[in-house]
């Protein structure tokens, strides 16, 4: 079966940091892309950031540009989001996705302070 499990969400101050990581097991396809999506409260799901496993292909949405980073750990395929300069509207749960397939990682809080 296919797991995603996610770790690392916790409560840090405006502009502080940290590391989001995501580990997969079960996959049996050759290729596939990680996401990470946020939803905060009352706001709609957005897709944070992307990374395929095949090529390293990034994607970022515009608010989080410049500050988050996507990287594989592909000795333990584990995928990373770090993510620095937090800011209060980044406060969301974080979930890890298989891009466009129906696996999800359990959400993890971010909560940024002000």
């Amino acid at each position: 079966d296919v797991q995603l499990q996610a770790s690392g969400g916790g409560l840090v101050q405006a502009g502080g940091s940290l590391r989001l990581s995501c580990a997969v097991s079960g996959i049996t396809f050759d290729d596939y892309a990680m996401s990470w999506i946020r939803q905060a409260p009352g706001k709609e799901r957005e897709v944070v950031s992307c990374t395929s496993k095949s090529d390293g292909t990034t994607y970022y949405t515009d608010s989080v540009k410049g500050r988050f980073t996507i990287t594989w750990d592909n000795r333990r395929n584990t995928v990373h989001l770090q993510m620095n300069s937090l800011k209060p509207e980044d406060t969301a749960v974080y979930y890890c996705n298989i891009y466009g397939r129906d696996y999800w990682g359990q959400g993890t809080l971010v909560t940024v302070s002000s």
